[in-house]
């Protein structure tokens, strides 16, 4: 009953105090262009449209194991409800302006593009700092941080603002296909917002107090966040350069840092835990990296032949998708041929997963980096963590590894764990100031 309370909220337009970024001349001509906002109100806990990684609303969230082909048992100790009641806890500090726009970018052919993306701003105050988020797995269009509230929006209560694009196939860009993990151009699209939207925060007078940024990311966002580190320190560490980016923090959690490895897992167990990210790492692979691949060379045909009805219309949560393809044995979902890594396309394949595989980089983070990765993760295998620690153990990143339980309890569990660690590192600043 106390966790149905906390989650009915309202989301509501203010007039008073209501700042309209669409009518402000100081915001005309930028390249971020303000397409819409509205005032969400936190009081009573989450908005109705607010998704987890698994597709579910939160309003329907339960962390009792279920039966089905595509639920796995949480394992942990501490219960997802317990997690989620710390998260809703609020003070009176609880309005939250969000305000969708668009941006330049490129597509997956290096076309100029325009892509769109969410700003998240506290009302009333300048933001402390920014955070650019990279969203996990959304399937409809419905669940696009342009669409939706996104759960890491909690962190607004703090004082932070936050940037969220809706990545390449989502919100303005739903009629196309979404190049799933294809590292290098994902990252630039979620960088390019931020350049974009940055100026843009100054020109209205939002410019946050501190100028340095968090990247924070998990599972698909998990992986992102840390391209997007990659691009940072590698095009935008220069103190000449005019797009010149400081990396405050970096928060990675549940990310498919190996994207062969994660395929390679899927086959060798003949278990995939998110059958959805089957069709959705293989369209990604063969048609973001440009493959001269078919895909139904690799994928069954009865699941190729609701492609286009189940994924790309971006109608239907991955929730619901998982229910639609009705069982988790791999080999049911991909052709012989794909089940086979000695074979030609399989080759092929990796060798694309490997390009967009962030472990595989001749790169090791600079700035600091928090990572959380659950043993129980049935979705992102560990073995993503375990490669990503064996290739980074000298880097400066602390390594949080346990029985968390399943994917989407471990979501709550890290969202929690940055928004401890923040409200930690707030009360060290203020004690030395």
């Amino acid at each position: 009953m106390l966790l149905a309370i906390l989650l009915v909220s309202s989301c509501q337009f203010r007039q008073e105090e209501f700042v309209d970024f669409m009518d402000l001349e100081a915001g005309k001509g930028m390249a971020f262009r303000v397409i819409g906002q509205h005032e969400t109100d936190l009081t009573n806990g989450l908005p109705y449209n607010c998704y987890l990684p698994d597709g579910t609303p939160v309003n329907d969230y339960t962390d009792e194991p279920t039966q089905g082909p595509n639920r796995m048992p949480q394992t942990s100790s501490v219960s997802g409800a317990a997690i989620l009641q710390e998260l809703l806890r609020y003070n009176n500090r609880n309005q939250v302006i969000e305000i969708v726009g668009t941006y330049p970018s490129f597509d997956e052919h290096w076309d100029s593009i325009r892509l769109s993306g969410k700003v998240m701003l506290p009302k009333g105050k300048r933001p402390k700092r920014m955070i650019l988020v990279s969203h996990y797995t959304v399937c409809s269009n419905a669940e696009a941080p342009s669409n939706a509230f996104s759960l890491e929006g909690v962190l607004v209560n703090l004082g932070y603002g936050l940037i969220i694009p809706d990545y390449l196939g989502y919100g303005v860009t739903a009629d196309r296909v979404h190049p799933y993990l294809v590292m290098d151009l994902t990252a630039r699209n979620v960088l390019d917002m931020y350049l974009a939207v940055r100026p843009w925060l100054k020109a209205v007078g939002q410019e946050p107090e501190y100028d340095d940024l968090i990247l924070m990311g998990y599972s698909q966002g998990g992986a992102t966040t840390m391209a997007v580190e990659y691009l940072i320190e590698n095009e935008y560490s220069s103190d000449d350069d005019p797009d010149h980016v400081k990396i405050h923090r970096v928060f990675a959690g549940g990310g498919p840092y190996d994207v062969q490895a994660t395929y390679e897992r899927f086959v060798s167990t003949d278990i995939a835990g998110y059958p959805v990210a089957v069709p959705l790492v293989l369209q990604g692979m063969i048609a973001g990296a440009g493959l001269h691949i078919e895909m139904t060379d690799l994928m069954q045909e009865w699941l190729y032949a609701h492609m286009d009805e189940w994924i790309n219309s971006k109608r239907f949560t991955s929730a619901q998708i998982n229910e639609m393809i009705g069982t988790r044995v791999t080999h049911e979902l991909l052709t012989p041929e794909a089940m086979n890594p000695k074979s030609a396309k399989v080759a092929e394949l990796y060798k694309a997963m490997t390009a967009n595989s962030i472990t595989t980089y001749n790169w090791s983070p600079m700035a600091s980096v928090y990572m959380m990765h659950s043993i129980d993760d049935e979705t992102v295998p560990y073995t993503n963590a375990s490669k990503a620690q064996s290739k980074w153990q000298n880097a400066n990143i602390t390594f949080n590894f346990g029985h968390y339980g399943g994917h989407v309890n471990t979501c709550l569990r890290f969202i929690n764990a940055v928004k401890t660690q923040l409200e930690t590192e707030e009360k060290e600043r203020e004690l030395y100031e």
